[in-house]
């Protein structure tokens, strides 16, 4: 895996849409960019640094999870991961140079296991989409008593293109001095990414690091229905043996007690509201569709760092499995930057066939789905807001 790296992380374009910029600066008012224009160049070093909650889980606190009463597996999360984040700092006031994650998680001689805490060096919250995982795992990320620069919080992609950036070894010498890695979305599509996460996780446990991760599925079920999940399963059960599994249970929150999203809009009515917001993106959908299978789905954040408002005229339904799960992660991308979505053609809940809806694939649709219906609610009410 690769990734096209410069000494000055930077965003390209051609044309009159062109746009360049650094970080989440804003773009200027006036014409909107067009995401198609948008070459996004994200170096190594910038990789690491950036692996923090994204800015919709900067606040994020074990305080600010509101259980639903009906799901006490939601309550009962809360307290496991709080214990998880406070036996971190235990094992780092138990002194002496070897004190810390390290000892805490390292692997022991035989005849001191004993003393050794007993079970899995991580937690796996399990769960429907919509019932606060990310919240969660974020929540974790900022109680673990460790400086920023020795926790690392990042979606299951990112780890994959980190490794393609760094390589292996470099990696293992990067992460393995932290005292937590958060992994969101953790999701096993192929096997080479089974066969490489396996072998990281299993060299950062080694390392000391603490492990948490998210994901929709059992960590023993991990593959099904994607590849021959059977023929690698020593590797899955390796990874398994790494957490312990905290299932939450509940309905997506993302749209409890709230109004449906709109109808999608007629193309000329977002194509107005895309030149009237300061900020905003405008692209025909298949031509999108299109640039992000030119993109790597690392790079999408940068792709669409700045942008205020993402319009696309011409929802159709998407053709085929690989161009489904490229949305998907820029479906992510947008949810973890809270960037709303305006759009023209079928609603957002056509975008997947009855076939995908019914697949190995079809937690990952169905995530989007949610996602993608909450920023159209949030673009709804850029349509009738005066211009700024």
């Amino acid at each position: 895996m690769t990734i096209v790296s410069t000494t000055e992380a930077h965003i390209s374009g051609t044309g009159s849409d062109a746009t360049g910029g650094l970080g989440d600066a804003p773009v200027a008012p006036g014409t909107p960019v067009a995401l198609t224009a948008r070459e996004p160049h994200v170096p190594a070093d910038q990789l690491v640094a950036e692996m923090v909650p994204p800015p919709r889980f900067d606040s994020v606190r074990f305080a600010s999870y509101i259980p639903d009463p009906a799901q006490p597996s939601q309550t009962e999360a809360v307290r496991v991961l709080g214990g998880f984040a406070d036996g971190l700092d235990a094992g780092r006031r138990s002194g002496g140079s070897d004190s810390g994650p390290k000892r805490w998680f390292r692997r022991v001689p035989k005849q001191s296991r004993g003393a050794a805490p007993a079970g899995p060096r991580g937690v796996y919250l399990d769960g429907g989409y919509g019932v606060g995982k990310t919240h969660l795992l974020a929540s974790l990320w900022h109680a673990a008593p460790a400086a920023p620069e020795r926790k690392a919080f990042g979606t299951f992609v990112e780890l994959t293109n980190l490794v393609g950036a760094l390589g292996f070894q470099q990696t293992v010498r990067t992460l393995g001095g932290h005292q937590l890695l958060c992994i969101d979305e953790f999701e096993l599509d192929d096997p080479g990414d089974t066969v490489l996460v396996s072998s990281l996780l299993a060299r950062l446990v080694e390392n000391g690091v603490a492990l948490a991760a998210t994901s929709n599925t059992l960590p023993g079920k991990l593959g099904e229905g994607r590849f021959a999940a059977a023929d690698f399963l020593r590797e899955i059960q390796g990874l398994s043996a790494h957490f312990r599994t905290l299932r939450i249970d509940g309905e997506d929150y993302r749209h409890r007690g709230l109004p449906e999203a709109p109808e999608p809009y007629a193309a000329e009515d977002v194509t107005r509201a895309a030149h009237r917001i300061p900020g905003a993106s405008l692209d025909g959908f298949p031509a999108l569709l299109g640039h992000l299978a030119r993109v790597h789905p690392s790079r999408y954040g940068a792709l669409v760092s700045g942008v205020q408002a993402v319009c696309l005229t011409g929802l159709t339904p998407v053709p085929d499995q690989s161009t489904a799960l490229r949305l998907v992660v820029l479906a992510d991308r947008l949810y973890d930057r809270e960037v709303p979505v305006l759009a023209s053609g079928v609603p957002f809940d056509k975008l997947f066939s009855e076939d995908m809806l019914k697949g190995g694939y079809r937690k990952k649709y169905f995530r989007a789905i949610s996602r993608l219906t909450a920023l159209a609610r949030d673009g709804g009410a850029l349509v009738t807001a005066p211009s700024s």
